[in-house]
């Protein structure tokens, strides 16, 4: 049996229509003759989507009970046993209740899926995977639930159910989405118009891009060739010349003309790796054309027009962009040029535009090698061989007759001695003296500079001429094996420095003492400026060499937009070394920018934290801490009062509830300040060693007796920790325990010795916590569960591990077994328990320090 498929609607919020139109699909497909089954479909109440169930076969529920609690979840084995051709499964991104076979239900469609079972699923733009940050970013709310974007992208249809957000917002408005009670709320927040507006572009913009990779695969599967001009793709060609940001600019206006424009930029770069396109030009264009919306491409070929239309035609480009050749009209003779060559090739399917710039027939203004690429000692070398090598090998052969033929067989293996020593000149200079002395020595007339025997001219000019091929190739070969090199170590460095900088494993400082080490300069620094007319300051600054202020003070400086520059102090560089020392000023100010970035970020944290520790401070104060007020003074009140004549049970109970107010109060109050020396950094524990069995014991004086069971052996060590701090933490903790313990039930509260660590368990038999949430429960203004406000603001166990923290120690949740809750508070050990004899001077140490 084969695999299932899946057709997904896929809308841009909830409420736009995808379960009322996965129904009508059903009902459509049953009238067909299907059998369609509802495997899980929740219609929330909506009625108009309640009555599409009506005439459908529905498979019914799983009941599963969690946390006190009966719901309702797919039931997979059943749908597998029923087996119908199709199957309705809503809410595809959904997370099924514990105790399920799988945790996500999209993970339950693929297991109907490999049975055979064709499946109809919905899902929102919001619950993909991949666009979390981003809806997070437009609506504030980080979706819990999502489904992985390939689970999506690989269904064999989705279809968008599409609604404009006024649309929408009425539907809201008439009660068709939710209940009357919850409609003002969801207008004014997730449901906004700003809101539905980016969320049904998210959604159009994922749609279009499938229907982009589906048409790409199919023209590849099929093999079409023929560009179809679904929308405008305009190729521009760029050669690394200054004329590219025009012709980049041209294209753009042209794409912004037509529906869905794409501009796609690309270089092409011959397969030997040798290009003479500036790197720094190329850079700029790039940015250039992702700023305007586009791409920059980068294609290796050696056949430039071929390569370019190849490009094109595989990404169904319907226009390309070529600018006016720069060459020059000598130039022309070695054929007609990229433009007209492209232009020519291009057929009826693309058009070409040559467009006009201020570079046109200046000259390519290619950089010509100069000089031989060989060390100083194989040039002079080079020299001797080519010089006097000739005459030392005319001297030798006047002694021995061998023929003219092999007298310049040998004199040219002579040059090309030299040119392998020396280069291109010093072969020349050879070739050019070993034909003078074959003219005189060895061409009849002999000793004199005329031939006789036109053959003999002939053998001269072809030695000459080999000899000269012979060194310009060697001479070639040995620039371009240095270029090669010179390329391949730039590679490797641009690609160490990208790697590091793109995983921020490079601060300014190393980026620069990097710069420095590479061009063996004596210092290098980053200056920047504001404004024109601001001084110049350094952001950043390594090495000895003398300080510079302004760039026109290194020995190289090397701009970096408008108003930053990497000045280099030590030698001046050569011309070529500006490219590699280019990329390095621009990753300089990357690296500037991601920390300033960086720092702004942590501030805005900073504030963030800082605000919602305020507004929580607020929200404890408003009702927390008025509750307990409120009853004070309603029991004064009542007391002072001369209408009532109060028995003395009525008083005591008064004043009981007055001093219950008060003790709630000071908790609160006393959490609340601790909280905040927290969050400020200025709690200053005073580490002393001390035993438990001092501390432990005072912990409890607020907790009803009966209520904890004690137990810390005498002969524990002793611990080292801030008594006070420890004092607040563990009566934090009990309160905790004792607050969720079933009626009846005592906390523990047992320490024990580990290796150098004490533990401090307390126990008790509450619900308990699940592992999901059990760090949650430490953070600040946290009730775990159902909690009621009047428990407390949440800062019980904050303030607990804030202090645990602070002495040294840590604070974690663990599963009482049997069920509940067991904290586990580990202190540092400060070492065995002193002797009975040293008791007396030990308990004077608190005095000597107090004093």
């Amino acid at each position: 049996m084969g695999r299932g498929k899946l057709r997904i609607y896929l809308g841009a919020a909830p409420g736009v229509g995808k379960t009322y139109a996965m129904l009508s699909e059903a009902h459509r497909r049953v009238e067909r003759g299907t059998d369609c089954v509802v495997a899980f479909v929740e219609h929330h109440d909506r009625s108009r989507t309640e009555v599409m169930l009506h005439g459908l076969e529905q498979v019914p529920r799983k009941r599963l009970a969690y946390r006190g609690g009966v719901f309702c979840e797919m039931d997979l084995d059943a749908v597998l046993a029923r087996r119908p051709q199709v199957a309705l499964v809503d809410e595809l991104a959904h997370t099924n209740i514990p105790g399920s076979r799988h945790a996500k239900r999209w993970q339950d469609v693929e297991e109907l899926l490999a049975a055979g079972v064709d499946v109809i699923s919905t899902v929102n733009i919001q619950h993909l995977e991949s666009l979390g940050d981003v809806v997070e970013s437009i609506t504030g709310v980080r979706q819990q639930e999502t489904v992985p974007d390939e689970v999506v992208r690989r269904a064999d249809q989705v279809e968008l159910v599409d609604m404009s957000p006024e649309a929408l917002r009425r539907r809201m408005a008439h009660g068709n989405i939710y209940t009357p009670d919850k409609v003002d709320a969801a207008l004014s927040n997730y449901f906004r118009p700003g809101n539905l507006t980016a969320l049904r572009e998210l959604a159009l913009l994922w749609v279009a891009d499938r229907v982009d990779a589906y048409l790409t695969q199919y023209r590849s599967d099929h093999q079409v060739s023929r560009i179809w001009g679904s929308r405008e793709r305009i190729v521009v060609g760029l050669t690394g010349g200054p004329e590219g940001r025009t012709l980049i600019r041209r294209a753009a206006r042209l794409a912004e003309k037509g529906a869905g424009g794409e501009v796609l930029a690309v270089y092409i770069a011959r397969s030997d790796g040798l290009t003479s396109a500036s790197p720094k030009e190329l850079a700029l264009q790039r940015t250039l054309v992702e700023d305007l919306g586009g791409t920059f491409h980068h294609v290796v070929g050696d056949d430039i027009p071929a390569a370019l239309l190849a490009f094109a035609r595989g990404v169904n480009a319907t226009q390309i962009v070529l600018g006016s050749s720069r060459r020059r009209t000598w130039q022309y003779v070695f054929g007609p040029g990229v433009g007209a060559t492209v232009a020519r090739e291009s057929g009826s399917d693309l058009d070409v535009h040559i467009v006009t710039h201020d570079e046109v027939a200046k000259g390519r203004g290619l950089p010509v090698a100069r000089g031989a690429r060989l060390g100083r000692s194989r040039r002079v070398w080079g020299w001797l061989v080519g010089v006097a090598g000739p005459p030392v090998l005319a001297a030798l052969l006047s002694a021995v007759d061998l023929g003219l033929a092999n007298d310049m067989l040998l004199f040219l293996a002579l040059t090309v001695a030299a040119a392998l020593l020396g280069g291109l000149m010093p072969a020349l200079a050879s070739a050019a003296v070993g034909s003078l002395l074959l003219n005189y020595f060895y061409s009849p007339p002999l000793h004199r500079w005329t031939i006789a025997d036109p053959k003999n001219i002939v053998a001269i000019v072809i030695f000459v001429a080999v000899g000269a091929a012979v060194a310009s190739v060697v001479d070639l070969a040995a620039r371009r094996t240095h270029q090669a090199a010179r390329l391949r170590a730039e590679s490797e460095i641009l690609s160490f420095l990208a790697g590091n900088v793109l995983r921020g494993e490079t601060g300014l400082e190393d980026l620069l003492e990097r710069v420095r080490e590479t061009f063996g300069m004596e210092s290098a620094a980053l200056l920047e400026r504001a404004s024109d007319v601001e001084p110049w300051t350094c952001a950043g600054r390594v090495g000895q060499g003398r300080p510079v202020e302004r760039p026109d003070q290194a020995d190289v400086d090397m701009p970096v937009g408008d108003h930053m520059a990497l000045a280099l102090t030590g030698r001046v560089l050569p011309a070529e070394d500006r490219r590699v020392l280019a990329a390095f000023a621009a990753q300089a100010a990357v690296v500037l920018d991601r920390r300033r970035l960086q720092e702004e970020a942590d501030r805005a944290r900073t504030l963030a934290e800082g605000n919602r520790i305020r507004t929580a401070l607020l929200a404890a104060v408003s009702h927390d801490l008025r509750t307990p007020l409120a009853g004070i003074k309603a029991a004064v009140t009542s007391l002072r009062s001369e209408d009532v004549e109060w028995s003395e049970e009525d008083r005591a109970e008064l004043l009981e509830g007055i001093e219950e107010g008060a003790d709630r109060l000071d908790h609160l109050v006393g959490n609340l300040l601790d909280m905040s020396r927290l969050q400020t950094g200025t709690v200053t524990p005073l580490i002393r060693e001390i035993d438990l069995d001092e501390v432990v014991p005072m912990a409890l004086g607020g907790v009803p007796g009966g209520s904890v069971d004690l137990d810390v052996p005498e002969t524990l060590p002793m611990v080292a920790v801030d008594p006070g701090l420890l004092e607040r933490a563990m009566a934090n903790l009990v309160e905790n325990a004792v607050k969720y313990s079933p009626s009846g039930t005592t906390v523990l509260v047992a320490a024990s010795a580990l290796a150098d660590r004490v533990e401090v368990r307390v126990v008790d038999r509450g619900p308990g916590v699940p592992d999901e949430a059990k760090d949650r429960i430490f953070e600040p203004f946290q009730r775990y569960g159902d909690a009621p406000r009047g428990a407390g603001v949440g800062l019980g166990l904050a303030v607990a591990r804030g202090f645990a923290e602070a002495m040294g120690g840590t604070l974690d949740a663990e599963d009482t077994p049997g069920g509940g809750l067991t904290m586990v508070l580990t202190l540092r050990a400060a070492g065995p328990r002193p002797e009975p004899d040293h008791v007396a001077e030990h308990a004077a140490e608190p005095e000597r320090q107090a004093s």
